[in-house]
């Protein structure tokens, strides 16, 4: 018989440990359902960036040929920028006005950003809190700005073109 009430106690300690583990386990599934994930806002992005953004990090990059950093910087803008600012550098396309984004000209002459490739590539990294994302936190690599800035500056710009000359 007490052998009978050892089972008995040892199944019944078993069967509360279970049900305890069950609700355990039931009160971090409704913890995680109830959690929100909290995104950080454009602004930190864009604080982050510029905490990590290092001019240095393009003094290292070196191409072959000056042409092939325009031929890879045009391909780059036309995946990442084209969108936003359009096909010419134009600025204030329809995809930008759609969504709500600041997307200035490339090509005015009185950018803020003509004949500064350095500034170029800052503000690519970094972004804008208007809606630039931070590129270089985002998945573009340091070689890919340097490229982009280099066919934003010496290839898109209308006085490197011809047509803003007199």
């Amino acid at each position: 018989m007490t052998r009978g009430r050892d089972t008995g106690r040892r199944g019944s300690a078993g069967l509360r440990l279970r049900l305890a583990a069950a609700a355990l386990v039931a009160a971090m599934l409704a913890a995680c359902q109830e959690h929100e994930i909290e995104t950080p806002s454009r602004a930190e992005r864009v604080e982050e960036a510029e905490a990590i953004f290092d001019p240095a990090m393009f003094d290292t990059i070196a191409w072959a040929d000056p042409e092939l950093r325009i031929q890879q910087g045009n391909a780059v803008y036309a995946a990442e920028c084209r969108r936003c600012h359009g096909t010419l550098g134009e600025g204030d396309t329809e995809y930008a006005r759609e969504h709500g984004l600041d997307a200035p000209s490339l090509v005015e002459p009185d950018w803020e950003y003509a004949g500064d490739p350095a500034g170029v590539r800052r503000r690519i990294f970094i972004g804008h809190e208007a809606g630039m994302p931070t590129w270089g936190v985002a998945g573009i690599t340091p070689r890919e700005i340097d490229a982009v800035a280099a066919y934003v500056t010496e290839d898109l710009r209308p006085e490197v073109l011809g047509a803003g000359s007199p």
